[in-house]
């Protein structure tokens, strides 16, 4: 049954390998971007580190100068090349059904860009109460306490961080690049396997509140 209580409950998910396997769409668009500028990117490489900002990522590839121009083509051409081969990783649906059978809001906060964050919640069928992009780590967390979130689920180290400044609960998935041992040893509350598994934890952790 339902929990009650006098505080709402808001739970926080990042996008990228909590709710979507983005990995298709990203490696699509970074090989466009590729044969556009004439710059070789490693496409495959870049999917193993899925999470910090763009720019983190660009200057991998490119130099400094010009750097914003190449971001800005760059979340142009996802929309072309990403969001078909995007799919949502297993129990991302009843994830979000599970928070609201407990009467909370579900608020996305993700480092991707937030206009087509909003695009790939849409063409995956998700909603989001709220939804906050460009952010990493801390800034996460600051975003985190505006909205009311007691609990951020994110797979990335840095989520965790950002659970931890925002005094959330931590939980973590090991569907993106790092394994079990790997997040509890970064701080996570509770690792999961994936998003299955979030319904009943979600019902437990509220049981004993």
């Amino acid at each position: 049954m339902p929990v009650t209580s006098d505080v709402p409950l808001t739970v926080g998910f990042d996008l990228d390998m909590t709710l979507l396997d983005t990995r298709p769409g990203i490696r699509a668009t970074y090989l466009a971007l590729s044969a556009e500028t004439g710059t070789a990117i490693d496409a495959d490489l870049v999917v193993t580190r899925i999470g910090p900002p763009l720019l983190d990522e660009l200057r991998h590839w490119f130099p400094e100068e010009g750097l914003d121009a190449v971001a800005h083509r760059y979340r142009t051409l996802y929309r072309d090349h990403a969001f078909a081969p995007t799919v949502a990783l297993p129990g991302a649906h009843a994830a979000l059904d599970a928070v609201r059978a407990h009467g909370g809001r579900v608020a996305v906060i993700t480092g991707k860009y937030e206009p087509n964050a909003r695009l790939h919640l849409e063409h995956a069928g998700l909603r989001a109460d709220a939804l906050v992009g460009d952010l990493w780590a801390e800034t996460k967390g600051v975003a985190l306490r505006e909205h009311g979130a007691t609990v951020y689920v994110g797979d990335h180290l840095g989520d965790i961080r950002g659970a931890k400044h925002a005094d959330a609960v931590a939980v973590a998935v090991a569907t993106g690049p790092y394994g079990v041992e790997e997040l509890l040893a970064a701080g996570a509350d509770v690792v999961l396997p994936d998003l299955t598994a979030f319904p009943a934890w979600l019902d437990g952790h509220l049981a004993a509140r």
